[in-house]
């Protein structure tokens, strides 16, 4: 699931993989909190740029894994980059757990 913070035309990076957006879902303007249990039995994995998200939120108490793109800002543009790491970096997402995605 892709955070209402990512522009939602990412979701096209992904492939064959299924992503939904917060505003697809109907979520739009919900807090970080209620939003991840309303993701956790829905999607294994909540993609955000919110680098504060993972302070937060008490994440070991979510079946959700966290992911958190260090990107220079939420634009598409800038996003685009993210996506072969981030599919790479699936293999390695946790229930309960961040993971933050970098590029060089």
């Amino acid at each position: 699931m892709l955070d209402e913070c990512i522009d939602r035309r990412f979701a096209r990076e992904f492939g064959e993989l299924e992503v939904r957006t917060v505003p697809e879902m109907g979520w739009a303007g919900i807090k970080n909190g209620e939003l991840m249990k309303l993701a956790e039995p829905e999607f294994d994995v909540f993609l955000t740029v919110d680098r504060n998200l993972s302070y937060q939120q008490n994440l070991s108490k979510y079946a959700i894994a966290l992911l958190v793109l260090k990107a220079r800002s939420n634009r598409y543009i800038d996003l685009i980059p993210f996506a072969a790491p981030l599919l790479r970096s699936l293999d390695n997402a946790r229930n309960g757990e961040a993971l933050l995605i970098t590029i060089d």
